[in-house]
C-alpha cells in the first residue's frame, strides 16, 4: 500500500528536492507564471475530456492526475518559497467554509 503523507510532509520533500540545487526556488512571478502554465495544461485535459474541443489526432492525451500533480508542485514551490504552511492554510480555509458558507449551498438529507 502506498505511503499517504501530510501536506506538511510533502512541503518538506519538495523543499529538499528544489534545496539540492544551487538554483533553488524560482523568484515568485516565475513561479506564478509556471502555476499558469500548469492551470493551462490542465484546462486543456478537462476541455478534452469534459468539453466540446478535443484535440487533434497529433496531440498526445495526458492523465488529469498528471496534469493536477505538475500544478500542485509549482504551487508547493511558491508556498515554501514564501513560507507558507499549505496545511494551516488548508485548515483555514476549511474553518471559513464551514463557519461563513456553512448555509450556503442545499444539503443532503441524510
Amino acid at each position: 500500500m502506498k505511503e499517504k503523507k501530510t501536506l506538511y510532509a510533502l512541503q518538506n520533500e519538495v523543499d529538499s528536492y528544489i534545496n539540492q540545487f544551487k538554483e533553488g526556488y524560482f523568484p515568485p512571478m516565475e513561479l506564478l507564471a509556471r502555476l499558469t502554465e500548469e492551470l493551462g495544461e490542465l484546462s486543456r485535459e478537462v476541455q478534452h475530456k469534459y468539453g466540446t474541443k478535443k484535440k487533434k489526432q497529433t496531440e498526445v492525451d495526458k492523465e488529469l492526475a498528471d496534469e493536477m500533480g505538475d500544478f500542485f508542485f509549482v504551487l508547493i514551490c511558491m508556498a515554501n518559497a514564501e513560507g507558507i504552511d499549505l496545511q494551516d492554510s488548508l485548515q483555514s480555509v476549511l474553518h471559513k467554509y464551514n463557519t461563513r458558507d456553512k448555509d450556503r449551498w442545499t444539503k443532503k438529507e441524510d
